[in-house]
């Protein structure tokens, strides 16, 4: 895998833009999260390749996933301890996903962009019904289960994919959560954004050494993140989520299509 090398400057404005993308981004992923289908898209506007722009993702959301955990602490520490266990197969997936990212053709990775970002909106929208069915047709089975044990062994998959493109993981995430004793929706967020900051310790971790991370636009934005992510945490019970859901979901289906027409149209 070829390194990424930052070749655009860059200057007061173009940091306040991208620190204020960094709020927006921060505050959806503590209120609904699809934070990233608001960076990802501002990233590729300042010219960072597909494959690196999502690398640098994980540097945005990081800080921010930290900083909404913290702003929901109090909800967290009534959390029963033995769900930092699920804390292990995010972090194993996440380092299995940026793996095959770093190994993963630039050219490949730009045809399959569309695909996946199409993929993370068609995953925030339609979490409510995944969930509602899954709910339907697993908790009868799940009563004479270890439900804690099952969760744990389907997020591996997801955090692979989380690992692989950050954009989606939350959503999925909140619909397991939603199988276990936690009814609580400030709880789950919390443990969400935790699982969220360790997926994306771990990519940075497994892909600093690729030097696909665009660390000067990411750290801009990533502050900015942090500030939203606490905030967000704060005032997420005077949000409209549906507003929000109209937003991410708007702004990813055209980012979607202009990365469709770009990659398969234009040459």
């Amino acid at each position: 895998m070829l390194g990424y090398k930052h070749k655009h400057k860059t200057n007061m404005l173009t940091e306040i833009i991208l620190f204020f993308v960094g709020t927006v981004v921060g505050a959806m992923n503590a209120v609904a999260g699809g934070g990233l289908l608001v960076g990802f898209p501002v990233l590729l506007a300042f010219g960072v390749p597909p494959i690196a722009a999502n690398a640098t993702g994980a540097l945005v959301a990081g800080p921010g996933s930290l900083a909404s955990a913290f702003g929901y602490r109090k909800f967290i520490r009534k959390v029963p301890k033995q769900y930092a266990l699920l804390m292990i197969p995010c972090i194993l997936g996440a380092a299995i996903g940026a793996t095959l990212l770093r190994h993963t053709d630039p050219a490949k990775f730009d045809e399959l962009v569309p695909l996946l970002v199409l993929l993370a909106v068609l995953l925030f929208a339609f979490q409510p019904f995944l969930h509602y069915q899954l709910h339907k047709h697993l908790s009868g089975k799940l009563k004479n289960a270890r439900p804690l044990v099952l969760i744990g062994l389907a997020l591996l998959p997801v955090a692979i994919y989380g690992g692989y493109f950050g954009a989606g993981f939350g959503f999925i995430m909140l619909a397991f959560l939603g199988f276990t004793k936690l009814h609580d929706m400030h709880q789950m967020n919390g443990l969400k954004n935790i699982a969220g900051a360790c997926i994306s310790i771990t990519v940075l971790l497994c892909l600093f050494s690729a030097h696909l991370t665009d660390w000067k636009l990411g750290i801009a934005m990533g502050l900015g993140s942090v500030l939203g992510g606490y905030y967000g945490a704060h005032f997420s019970q005077r949000v409209s989520t549906h507003a929000v859901r109209i937003v991410i979901i708007s702004t990813g289906l055209v980012t979607a299509s202009y990365l469709a027409i770009h990659s398969y149209w234009i040459q």
